[in-house]
């Protein structure tokens, strides 16, 4: 949701500069009850602010009504919604304040680009299930779930305003005879029977949003709300053009009685067989080329600011600022190369190839599967199981360490290090042998575990603490506490911690020890990213309306500012080599429309615009080449010096890993657990490993880790717990096997 300022006299009425403590930046929208602000807290924090509008805040039965639905979002906040961070019912102007989600509405992604493709639809829909059993299960009603109260946040879709729901055992009640829900997508106890409303009219809103997603309208459709209102209540969906994986599931949540809907739990586990239609083998259309004119080098569009000292080094060791959240950054992007909705790719293809052979071995690789172990020691002798590594030292492990979902591997002091949520474990290289384990205080995982200052760093998602490990045998040499949510970034041998309100501590990966502490310019949080084998890390803070981006260069050994620069555009960093920092520009839902190469050393910029915007791109440089993979599985090529778009290819994968290039080929996971290689000159599919589904399947997953090359092998994890090395060299043998 964009960003808007106000303008006029009866905006500024509704526009107080201050909701609490917060500052009243921007409109990002208004409806009947309020409207809702882009605010900033004292430290810098963004917030969606809804403040009610002025005639309602004198209504009794309204400002019951509002303090319900702050009784009702704060009851449910979790991953599937907007938390609550401060609110205050009993204000002259009743106020919420909630966390801020860039992301656009489903109404507005729809209208914006059409109707989506069908595996996106059963992410939605999986991710709205999911979503509704956690609203469920605090027994809370949404009683308004549609479109517009969807937000599509990059780990899957969000829902909002719980203006009008209701716990179940609520006494509240409103004037009789007064419907209160928006009439498509409403329940038919809504109309019959609106104060015997519960969970299940929930769930024929999602069979109706998920009609409009599909199509761009609703099952029952009509101009006049009273024509709606009937057909809900008395005719059959009209559910033409929703894809057929998917349109049995949609009617039973459809279906007119309460009783003969599926619960949330019920549809994931439907979900979940729909799931092997896709994400499983690949299907590549005709492929496609075309070319970009060249971009020439630019004029540097600002000269970098002069370095400055970012603070003190060697500071004595403290507690770092207050704990941020995950940076994120939003508004909306003003450019000329917006393309037409139906250019746009990153959408995926649906596939018809069933999922065959999951959960095979690969040819000549040794499976093997360790039996669970109660401690965290490393194994000796006698509990390390007999292994014998197949030709090109290719292996199969699967590993019972305990936590869930892919592991997330790096390769680092001659050992395979990964981590799954409260554990982090060390496998041979050679053979995928267990070597230690330990118990972490990690709740999720986002990134394999670091290595800095010689020591295994296993909390890279920031949180509580930061540790380091003995890479040889697990055992803790130091631990640090740090105030829940801060963002540890490493660079080398300095983890980075970055404060809410803009402070950074770099702290000594050795020894656990405080080397400085300083600030980066500019007012708030900033993202912060580092890149192997660069002297710098970079932070970014884009502009409330999305138009620039401030781009600071800091030196992770001693904290000075090493170049400040604004550039054009909502800019995302993916990748620095040869003295240049790369990033993607993106629009206000995170379609990638360029890329941008910075140099510091000249403040020279180029842009080279990719061929259509690409949702969900991630993005990698090798040489000249950015290989950009999209969600959807498309796969574009860009020469960066020539400016020329070299190849574009289609692929099964619903969402990829981050592509990783060596060796003349392309690798990258998808979330089926499947590793595909790609020719990195002809853009040509030459390998891929069988899927390895996990247990948890019908799961919308983030990012899937990316795979890690390590000599002539790769490496790579699966849902299923799974982590293998292949030979690089052979990708046509991946999948002998079936």
């Amino acid at each position: 949701m964009s960003p808007q300022r106000n303008g006029g006299a009866g905006a500024e009425a509704e526009l107080p500069a201050y909701a609490g403590h917060y500052r009243l930046e921007s409109c990002l929208g208004s409806g009947g009850m309020g409207v809702v602000h882009l605010a900033r807290s004292t430290s810098g924090m963004r917030l969606a602010v809804k403040v009610v509008h002025a005639e309602f805040a004198r209504d009794p039965e309204f400002r019951g009504r509002f303090r319900q639905e702050v009784a009702a979002a704060r009851r449910v906040s979790g991953a599937f919604t907007a938390p609550v961070v401060d609110a205050d019912p009993e204000a002259e102007r009743p106020w919420m304040a909630t966390s801020f989600i860039p992301g656009p509405t489903l109404s507005d992604q729809v209208k914006r680009k059409g109707p989506m493709a069908p595996e996106q639809l059963r992410r939605l829909m999986a991710g709205l299930a999911e979503a509704l059993r956690d609203i469920h299960r605090v027994g809370v009603v949404h009683r308004d779930l549609k479109p517009s109260n969807v937000l599509l946040a990059e780990d899957g879709p969000k829902v909002i305003d719980f203006g009008i729901s209701r716990p179940k055992d609520s006494e509240l009640r409103t004037e009789t005879g007064k419907l209160i829900g928006t009439p498509p997508f409403m329940a038919p106890e809504q109309f019959r029977r609106p104060r015997e409303v519960g969970p299940a009219a929930d769930i024929f809103a999602l069979g109706s949003v998920m009609v409009h997603a599909s199509t761009g309208r609703g099952p029952f459709d009509s101009d006049s709300p009273y024509v709606v209102a009937y057909q809900v209540v008395h005719d059959e969906p009209d559910l033409t053009g929703v894809p057929a994986g998917l349109a049995p599931l949609v009617l039973r949540c459809l279906a007119k009685e309460p009783a003969d809907r599926p619960t949330p739990d019920e549809l994931m586990r439907e979900l979940r067989s729909v799931a092997a239609s896709y994400d499983t083998q690949a299907f590549i259309p005709a492929q496609r080329t075309g070319e970009d004119g060249p971009a020439p080098e630019s004029a540097p569009e600002s000269a970098p600011g002069p370095a400055s000292q970012a603070g003190p080094e060697a500071a004595p060791e403290a507690a770092p600022g207050p704990a941020p959240e995950a940076a994120s950054e939003s508004g909306s992007v003003s450019s000329s190369r917006l393309r037409s909705a139906g250019r746009r790719r990153g959408r995926g293809r649906t596939t018809a190839l069933a999922a065959g052979g999951l959960g095979l071995a690969l040819a000549g690789v040794l499976t093997a599967v360790w039996l669970p172990g109660g401690n965290d020691q490393a194994p000796g002798g006698g509990d390390r199981p007999s292994l014998t590594a197949a030709a090109g030292g290719t292996w199969t492990a699967r590993p019972a360490v305990g936590g869930e979902g892919m592991p997330h591997c790096a390769y680092g002091a001659g050992k395979v290090l990964c981590a799954r949520p409260g554990v982090v474990f060390a496998l041979s290289p050679d053979d995928g042998g267990l070597l230690w384990r330990r118990s972490v205080g990690t709740s999720s995982t986002s990134g394999p575990p670091a290595v800095s200052g010689g020591l295994v760093q296993p909390y890279t998602d920031g949180g509580s603490r930061l540790a380091g490990l003995a890479p040889a045998t697990g055992e803790q040499v130091w631990q640090r506490r740090l105030p829940a949510g801060t963002t540890v970034r490493y660079a080398g041998g300095t983890a980075l911690l970055a404060g809410a309100d803009g402070t950074l501590t770099g702290v000594d990966g050795a020894t656990g020890a405080t080397r400085w502490r300083g600030a980066v310019p500019g007012r708030g949080a900033a993202a912060f990213v580092a890149f192997p084998g660069e002297p710098v890390a970079w932070a970014t803070r884009t502009s409330a309306d999305g138009t620039s981006t401030r781009v600071t260069a800091v030196d992770p050994e001693t904290g000075r500012v090493r170049g400040d620069v604004r550039l054009r555009g909502w800019l995302k960093p993916f990748a620095a080599r040869d003295g240049s920092v790369f990033f993607l520009a993106v629009d206000s839902a995170y379609g990638a429309e360029e890329i941008v190469r910075y140099t510091p050393a000249t403040g020279a910029t180029k842009r080279v615009g990719l061929p259509s915007v690409l949702d969900g791109a991630h993005a990698t440089v090798h040489g000249n080449v950015v290989y950009v993979l999209a969600t959807g599985g498309s796969l574009d090529a860009v020469d960066m010096a020539s400016g020329r778009h070299l190849w574009h290819l289609e692929t099964s994968v619903s969402r990829g890993s981050v592509p990783v290039v060596q060796g003349g080929r392309v690798y990258f996971t998808a979330s089926d657990g499947r590793l595909l290689a790609v020719d990195a000159h002809e853009g040509r599919l030459v390998g891929q490993t069988p899927a390895r589904l996990g247990a948890n399947s019908a799961r919308v997953m983030s990012t899937p880790p990316a795979p890690v090359p390590a000599g002539d092998r790769v490496l790579a994890a699966a849902p299923d717990g799974t982590v293998f090395a292949v030979d690089g060299r052979k990708p046509s043998d991946w999948g002998a096997a079936r």
